[in-house]
């Protein structure tokens, strides 16, 4: 869990970064932005704004041989080492975006690259370097006084309300990669930030592997529960499963198949499902492990629970109360009008 209302920003450094297949400059400031009052705050809510709302999936740097030959970990590990350097170090930092820069999609900004201090990381405080780029301008009136007359100007600039990238490694686990939060508002070029720039991969941990056991079981859900018994099965087995990972601190997979697969019959369809998919969710090897509750409880928002019939009726099945759906739901087939059916039970309609 992150907290960043209480982040200091301790240094500032502002660039300018071109496309370098375009012939574009760079532009490094000989010295870190100087604080200001008024402009400080704006900019801190620019920064870490997008990171607050944003579900917490976190990555880390990577190489293929070893971090030691990975540019960006050896300049954030060298400012975290001594922060002092973060203005020297941003210049790289810009330099290396700059060399990135080589696909003509790629548009130019603003870099500014932060010692952030006083985050709140699994509630220890912890030193973090942000990296943020504004790409994208807006066009805005600039109003000056002549005599008897007011002139109007147009003018671009950068609008504050949205972030266009942005990453923040945060001084804990070091020797993994560290673990970094990234955002990319603009799609075209995302392999330029998070592959060629950034060089991360998704960060293995507890919440990682909440967040892609849960997605697995919605898809075998979909695809093999509801198939093979009805929507409604689909609706109460996710219910089931996500129930299973809120009331547990330690996921084991015998232990969950026995209780949230209803059906014997689709015990051995679950594990041949894993077998053929597991790949794709990162979990071939995966039958233990710590539950993260801050997982289950955004994927408890996101699964659906209301069964869309082609007569245009809902019927929205209770998480809450879940043995209700199970006592006074039935589902049936009407030979006279060759339609399926559902029995609702119930003792007096509530009020709105």
């Amino acid at each position: 869990m992150i907290n960043l209302y209480n982040t200091h920003i301790a240094s500032l450094s502002i660039h300018r970064v071109g496309n370098k297949s375009r012939n574009e400059g760079i532009l490094l400031s000989e010295n870190p932005h100087e604080a200001d009052d008024e402009l400080t705050p704006l900019l801190k809510e620019f920064f870490l704004k997008p990171f607050r709302d944003k579900e917490e999936s976190y990555f880390q740097f990577t190489h293929e041989a070893d971090l030691e030959f990975h540019d960006l970990y050896n300049m954030v590990s060298s400012v975290f080492d001594t922060p002092d350097s973060i203005h020297e170090v941003s210049k790289k930092i810009t330099k290396y975006l700059f060399d990135q820069s080589m696909h003509p999609h790629i548009k130019s900004g603003e870099v500014y690259v932060a010692y952030l201090e006083g985050l709140q990381l699994d509630n220890e405080k912890v030193d973090g370097i942000g990296i943020f780029k504004s790409e994208l301008k807006q066009d805005f009136l600039q109003f000056s006084e002549g005599e008897n007359q007011l002139l109007a100007q147009l003018q671009q600039g950068v609008g504050l309300n949205k972030l266009d990238k942005g990453a923040i490694i945060f001084n804990v686990e070091k020797e993994e990669g560290y673990k970094i939060l990234s955002v990319d508002s603009n799609r075209y070029d995302t392999r330029y930030w998070l592959e060629n720039f950034l060089g991360v991969d998704t960060f293995a941990d507890d919440n990682f592997f909440t967040k892609r056991y849960l997605k697995f079981c919605q898809d075998f859900a979909k695809d093999v529960v509801f198939p093979a018994e009805d929507k409604k099965e689909e609706v109460m087995f996710m219910n089931r499963a996500v129930n299973h990972f809120a009331k547990n601190d330690q996921f084991e997979e015998t232990n969950f198949m026995n209780e949230v697969i209803d059906n014997p019959e689709l015990i051995p369809e679950f594990r041949h499902y894993k077998t053929e998919r597991a790949p794709k969710y990162s979990i071939e090897d995966l039958t233990t492990f710590p539950i993260a509750n801050t997982a289950v409880t955004a994927a408890r928002k996101k699964i659906k629970n209301v069964i869309n019939l082609d007569t245009n009726i809902q019927i929205k099945m209770d998480f809450i109360n879940p043995e209700s759906a199970e006592r006074f739901v039935e589902k049936g087939w009407d030979e006279e009008k060759q339609m399926y059916y559902y029995l609702v039970y119930f003792n007096q309609e509530q009020k709105s």
